[in-house]
Order: structure tokens, then sequence, then C-alpha cells
């Protein structure tokens, strides 16, 4: 299975000549080349994780794909899509989805919380979307680890790797780092990473994680 990290929140996942597509938002200009889509996942409904533009044109380019997503993102897309909650497991093709969480962490007392669903995918990579839910229960090989945002504090990132126990590691949702931050944060995540025996791997844009799926 091969995972890419693209800007900001954007992954893709690749397993037997399938692609699943994880929160192409609006930091992101283009989705790039794309195959095979199978499935889309948009984790809630902030811009940063997902466009109507991008929406459209994945639908164009593959009409049988489902886009599983929270209600609140499901009515305001621009096209189909599948609500699913905290709990939930879609099989789709090469994809086994399982969905965990279910709130937004929060950034400011003054702002409300949204739905926000976690995503482990062939039981081996967990993205948690903006949130720091731990799948109970569940050994995450792998883990993407949200790195900087508004509602981000590094102790607290820190804190949820050391939860998670992954036995890989790399980081996503930086855009909003500078050169320097972004440095620093990876070291922090890279710290807790390490303090249970596992490797955090330092993925830029377009940089990709080979690893084995069941």
């Amino acid at each position: 299975m091969r995972i890419t990290k693209n800007e900001h929140a954007y992954l893709t996942v690749e397993h037997t000549d399938e692609t699943l597509v994880i929160d192409p938002g609006a930091f992101c200009a283009e989705l790039g080349a794309l195959a095979d889509v199978t499935a889309i996942v948009i984790t809630h409904e902030h811009p940063d994780h997902w466009t109507p533009e991008h929406l459209l044109t994945l639908r164009q380019q593959f009409p049988d794909a489902p886009i599983f997503t929270t209600a609140a993102t499901a009515a305001a897309a621009p096209v189909e899509t599948t609500v699913v909650h905290a709990g939930d497991d879609r099989q789709i093709g090469a994809f086994s989805l399982r969905f965990f969480g279910g709130t937004h962490n929060e950034i400011h007392a003054s702002i409300p919380r949204v739905d926000n669903v976690g995503v482990l995918v062939n039981e081996t990579l967990y993205y948690p979307g903006d949130s720091y839910a731990v799948p109970s229960g569940v050994e995450v090989p792998v883990l993407a680890a949200p790195n900087g945002a508004p509602w981000l504090k590094i102790g607290e990132a820190m804190d949820f790797v050391l939860a998670v126990r992954p036995r890989e590691a790399f980081g996503t949702h930086d855009k909003p780092l500078s050169e320097v931050g972004l440095g620093m944060h990876r070291q922090r995540l890279a710290w807790a990473t390490e303090q249970h025996g596992g490797i955090f791997h330092d993925l830029d844009v377009g940089d990709a994680l080979t690893v084995a799926s069941p």
C-alpha cells in the first residue's frame, strides 16, 4: 500500500491498482494525476479539507466512486455523497474503511464545533481528520498525525501520538506552518513516535510511504 502526502491534509492511498482520495481541500490548487479512484473520504466540512471544485472534478473523472463524509459536508456538496458516522465500516474495492471520532477538536469556545470522522484504511493507515480521537482497541501501524492548525497545540499533538502508539507516523495538516515551525513540530512528533519504538517519517509534498497491508 502506497501512501502519498500531498499539500496540507490531502492524502492519496494506492493499493492493488486502486486509489483512495482523502481530504483534497482548498490549500491544494491541483488534485494531480489520479487514476482508478475507488472512493473519496472527506473528514469534515471545513474548506481546507474539500472544495466544491475538487469534488466536481472527481465526480466527473470517477463517476462511480462514492464520497464518504459528514452530514454537514453532504448538505453543502454539489455532488451526491454518502454520510458516515463514527462506528461505521465500509468495504469499497481494495479498501476497508473504519470510521472513528465524531467531533472536530476545539478551536475556541466562541466557535461551534463540527462533526468530524477519522478513518482507518485497510487496518493500516489512520488519519483522524481534525481531531485527537484515538481508535479504541485498535492497533495503528501507520498514523497520519496533524502537525499544524489554529486548533493544534503541539503538546496535545504529542499526547495524541503517544496515545495511539503507531509503528510508523508522518505529519500532515501542515500548510499553516513556516519552514522553521514545520521542522520544530516534526521533531516533537518524532520524539512522541519513538517513545514506543515507532519510526517517524519527514514526508514533504509528493513524498510517499510504502507499507504492508492485509
